[in-house]
Protein backbone atom coordinates (compact mmCIF):
# COMPACT_ATOMS: atom_id res chain seq x y z
CA UNK A 1 0.00 0.00 0.00
CA UNK A 2 2.87 2.28 1.12
CA UNK A 3 4.83 1.79 -2.25
CA UNK A 4 1.48 2.56 -3.91
CA UNK A 5 0.98 5.68 -2.02
CA UNK A 6 4.43 7.25 -2.98
CA UNK A 7 4.07 6.29 -6.67
CA UNK A 8 0.43 8.74 -6.56
CA UNK A 9 2.09 11.09 -4.13
CA UNK A 10 1.38 14.49 -5.96
CA UNK A 11 4.38 15.88 -4.91
CA UNK A 12 6.77 13.05 -6.07
CA UNK A 13 4.58 13.82 -9.39
CA UNK A 14 5.66 16.68 -9.39
CA UNK A 15 9.41 16.10 -9.31
CA UNK A 16 9.59 13.92 -11.41
CA UNK A 17 7.64 15.83 -14.11
CA UNK A 18 10.41 18.70 -13.19
CA UNK A 19 13.12 16.32 -13.67
CA UNK A 20 11.81 15.26 -16.92
CA UNK A 21 11.49 18.50 -18.07
CA UNK A 22 14.14 20.65 -16.87
CA UNK A 23 16.29 20.62 -18.95
CA UNK A 24 13.88 21.36 -21.97
CA UNK A 25 11.96 24.48 -20.01
CA UNK A 26 16.23 25.49 -18.74
CA UNK A 27 16.59 25.19 -22.84
CA UNK A 28 13.59 27.34 -23.47
CA UNK A 29 14.54 30.04 -20.96
CA UNK A 30 17.86 30.45 -21.97
CA UNK A 31 16.61 31.18 -25.82
CA UNK A 32 14.55 33.32 -24.89
CA UNK A 33 16.87 35.57 -23.27
CA UNK A 34 19.01 35.34 -25.61
CA UNK A 35 16.09 36.73 -28.75
CA UNK A 36 15.19 39.15 -26.28
CA UNK A 37 18.52 40.16 -25.49
CA UNK A 38 19.52 39.67 -28.90
CA UNK A 39 15.90 41.90 -29.96
CA UNK A 40 17.84 44.79 -27.60
CA UNK A 41 20.12 44.88 -29.05
CA UNK A 42 18.99 45.10 -32.50
CA UNK A 43 16.79 47.89 -31.61
CA UNK A 44 19.70 49.62 -29.67
CA UNK A 45 22.42 49.11 -31.85
CA UNK A 46 20.82 49.32 -35.34
CA UNK A 47 17.98 50.21 -35.42
CA UNK A 48 17.77 53.45 -33.23
CA UNK A 49 21.42 54.82 -35.16
CA UNK A 50 19.32 54.02 -38.22
CA UNK A 51 16.37 55.59 -37.26
CA UNK A 52 19.07 58.73 -36.96
CA UNK A 53 20.48 58.55 -39.92
CA UNK A 54 17.25 58.34 -41.91
CA UNK A 55 15.77 60.82 -40.37
CA UNK A 56 18.52 62.80 -41.44
CA UNK A 57 18.58 61.74 -44.79
CA UNK A 58 15.18 62.65 -45.17
CA UNK A 59 15.15 66.81 -43.81
CA UNK A 60 16.75 67.87 -47.13
CA UNK A 61 14.61 65.85 -49.42
CA UNK A 62 11.74 67.13 -47.53
CA UNK A 63 12.78 70.34 -48.00
CA UNK A 64 12.84 69.52 -51.89
CA UNK A 65 9.73 68.14 -52.28
CA UNK A 66 8.16 71.39 -49.85
CA UNK A 67 10.34 73.62 -53.00
CA UNK A 68 9.02 71.06 -56.00
CA UNK A 69 12.11 70.34 -56.69
CA UNK A 70 11.01 66.78 -57.00
CA UNK A 71 14.07 65.03 -58.65
CA UNK A 72 16.16 66.39 -55.98
CA UNK A 73 14.09 64.79 -53.40
CA UNK A 74 14.02 61.35 -55.20
CA UNK A 75 17.44 61.34 -55.87
CA UNK A 76 19.62 64.13 -54.18
CA UNK A 77 21.42 66.90 -55.06
CA UNK A 78 25.08 64.98 -54.75
CA UNK A 79 25.58 66.32 -51.50
CA UNK A 80 22.56 65.91 -49.75
CA UNK A 81 20.81 62.55 -50.59
CA UNK A 82 16.83 62.15 -51.41
CA UNK A 83 14.01 59.70 -50.55
CA UNK A 84 15.56 56.87 -52.78
CA UNK A 85 18.79 56.03 -51.00
CA UNK A 86 16.43 56.44 -47.98
CA UNK A 87 14.49 53.31 -49.58
CA UNK A 88 16.95 51.41 -50.34
CA UNK A 89 19.20 51.82 -47.35
CA UNK A 90 17.06 52.11 -44.68
CA UNK A 91 13.76 50.51 -46.01
CA UNK A 92 12.98 49.12 -42.74
CA UNK A 93 12.83 52.51 -40.49
CA UNK A 94 9.74 54.87 -39.87
CA UNK A 95 11.64 57.51 -42.16
CA UNK A 96 12.34 54.17 -45.05
CA UNK A 97 8.83 53.77 -45.12
CA UNK A 98 7.92 57.32 -45.07
CA UNK A 99 10.45 57.88 -47.83
CA UNK A 100 8.08 56.04 -49.87
CA UNK A 101 5.01 57.79 -49.64
CA UNK A 102 6.71 60.80 -50.32
CA UNK A 103 7.97 59.00 -53.58
CA UNK A 104 5.12 58.03 -54.39
CA UNK A 105 3.62 61.76 -54.90
CA UNK A 106 6.85 62.97 -56.90
CA UNK A 107 6.59 59.75 -58.94
CA UNK A 108 2.85 60.91 -59.69
CA UNK A 109 3.52 64.50 -60.07
CA UNK A 110 6.44 63.85 -62.32
CA UNK A 111 3.99 61.32 -64.29
CA UNK A 112 5.79 58.11 -63.33
CA UNK A 113 2.86 56.15 -62.79
CA UNK A 114 4.31 52.62 -62.16
CA UNK A 115 6.58 53.26 -59.87
CA UNK A 116 4.46 56.03 -58.04
CA UNK A 117 1.97 52.40 -57.73
CA UNK A 118 5.14 50.51 -56.69
CA UNK A 119 6.17 52.65 -53.93
CA UNK A 120 2.39 53.58 -52.73
CA UNK A 121 1.62 50.01 -52.56
CA UNK A 122 4.81 49.92 -50.09
CA UNK A 123 3.75 52.37 -47.62
CA UNK A 124 1.47 51.78 -44.35
CA UNK A 125 0.86 54.32 -41.51
CA UNK A 126 -1.16 54.37 -38.39
CA UNK A 127 -2.00 57.88 -39.21
CA UNK A 128 -5.11 57.59 -40.76
CA UNK A 129 -4.59 61.25 -42.35
CA UNK A 130 -1.36 60.47 -44.11
CA UNK A 131 -3.55 56.99 -44.92
CA UNK A 132 -6.23 58.56 -46.51
CA UNK A 133 -3.83 60.44 -48.70
CA UNK A 134 -2.05 57.52 -49.22
CA UNK A 135 -4.52 55.60 -50.76
CA UNK A 136 -5.84 58.58 -52.42
CA UNK A 137 -2.73 59.07 -54.70
CA UNK A 138 -2.66 55.30 -54.82
CA UNK A 139 -6.21 55.56 -56.66
CA UNK A 140 -5.09 58.47 -58.87
CA UNK A 141 -1.72 56.52 -60.22
CA UNK A 142 -4.06 53.84 -60.91
CA UNK A 143 -6.71 55.91 -62.68
CA UNK A 144 -3.48 57.24 -64.79
CA UNK A 145 -2.39 53.78 -65.75
CA UNK A 146 -6.09 52.88 -67.09
CA UNK A 147 -6.61 50.67 -64.02
CA UNK A 148 -10.07 52.21 -63.45
CA UNK A 149 -11.18 49.17 -60.99
CA UNK A 150 -8.35 49.35 -58.44
CA UNK A 151 -8.65 53.25 -58.63
CA UNK A 152 -12.37 53.09 -57.96
CA UNK A 153 -11.26 50.43 -54.39
CA UNK A 154 -8.57 52.77 -53.36
CA UNK A 155 -10.37 55.68 -53.69
CA UNK A 156 -13.10 53.80 -51.43
CA UNK A 157 -10.78 53.31 -48.85
CA UNK A 158 -9.42 56.28 -48.86
CA UNK A 159 -12.90 57.59 -48.20
CA UNK A 160 -13.63 55.46 -45.30
CA UNK A 161 -9.94 55.51 -43.70
CA UNK A 162 -10.18 59.23 -42.00
CA UNK A 163 -13.74 60.18 -42.61
CA UNK A 164 -13.12 63.21 -40.05
CA UNK A 165 -11.78 65.14 -42.27
CA UNK A 166 -15.26 65.19 -44.45
CA UNK A 167 -13.67 67.39 -47.32
CA UNK A 168 -11.03 65.01 -48.41
CA UNK A 169 -13.37 61.96 -47.52
CA UNK A 170 -15.73 62.89 -49.62
CA UNK A 171 -13.55 64.15 -52.54
CA UNK A 172 -12.34 60.36 -52.78
CA UNK A 173 -15.88 59.23 -52.64
CA UNK A 174 -16.78 61.68 -55.31
CA UNK A 175 -13.95 60.40 -57.40
CA UNK A 176 -14.70 56.37 -56.60
CA UNK A 177 -18.36 57.72 -57.93
CA UNK A 178 -17.41 59.60 -60.77
CA UNK A 179 -14.86 56.90 -62.26
CA UNK A 180 -17.49 54.02 -61.80
CA UNK A 181 -19.82 56.41 -63.44
CA UNK A 182 -17.18 57.08 -66.55
CA UNK A 183 -16.20 53.58 -66.64
CA UNK A 184 -19.50 52.64 -67.47
CA UNK A 185 -21.02 51.00 -64.16
CA UNK A 186 -23.41 53.07 -63.42
CA UNK A 187 -25.85 51.08 -60.77
CA UNK A 188 -22.39 51.61 -58.73
CA UNK A 189 -21.95 55.24 -59.50
CA UNK A 190 -25.47 55.70 -58.35
CA UNK A 191 -24.60 53.20 -55.18
CA UNK A 192 -22.04 55.54 -54.45
CA UNK A 193 -23.44 58.77 -54.83
CA UNK A 194 -26.26 57.68 -52.47
CA UNK A 195 -23.27 56.68 -49.78
CA UNK A 196 -21.75 60.26 -50.58
CA UNK A 197 -25.31 62.22 -49.80
CA UNK A 198 -25.59 60.05 -46.31
CA UNK A 199 -22.33 60.20 -44.97
CA UNK A 200 -21.34 63.96 -45.97
CA UNK A 201 -24.09 65.88 -46.56
CA UNK A 202 -22.43 68.85 -44.86
CA UNK A 203 -19.68 68.99 -47.86
CA UNK A 204 -20.09 70.39 -51.32
CA UNK A 205 -20.22 66.63 -53.11
CA UNK A 206 -22.73 65.72 -50.48
CA UNK A 207 -25.03 68.48 -51.13
CA UNK A 208 -24.02 67.96 -54.92
CA UNK A 209 -25.23 63.99 -54.88
CA UNK A 210 -29.01 64.48 -55.57
CA UNK A 211 -27.86 65.98 -58.69
CA UNK A 212 -25.43 63.02 -59.98
CA UNK A 213 -28.10 60.93 -58.86
CA UNK A 214 -30.50 62.26 -60.43
CA UNK A 215 -28.93 62.78 -64.19
CA UNK A 216 -27.62 59.21 -64.00
CA UNK A 217 -30.82 57.89 -63.49
CA UNK A 218 -32.50 60.18 -66.14
CA UNK A 219 -29.69 58.87 -68.49
CA UNK A 220 -29.63 55.12 -67.95
CA UNK A 221 -33.42 54.61 -66.47
CA UNK A 222 -31.84 53.31 -63.50
CA UNK A 223 -33.90 53.80 -60.18
CA UNK A 224 -32.20 56.32 -57.12
CA UNK A 225 -34.80 54.87 -54.79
Amino acid sequence: MGHHHEETDPLLKAKSIWQQYSKPVAIFIAAFIVIVGGWYSYKTFIVAPNEEKASLSMYKAEEYFRMDSLKFALNGDGTHKGFLYVINNYGGTKAGNLAKYYAGICYLKTGDFNNAVKNLEGFSTSAKQIQMMAYGTLADAYSELGKKEDAIKSYQKASETFTDDEVNASEYLFRAALLSEVNGNSQQAIDLYKKLKAEFPNTQHGRDADKYIHRLSDETGLTSK
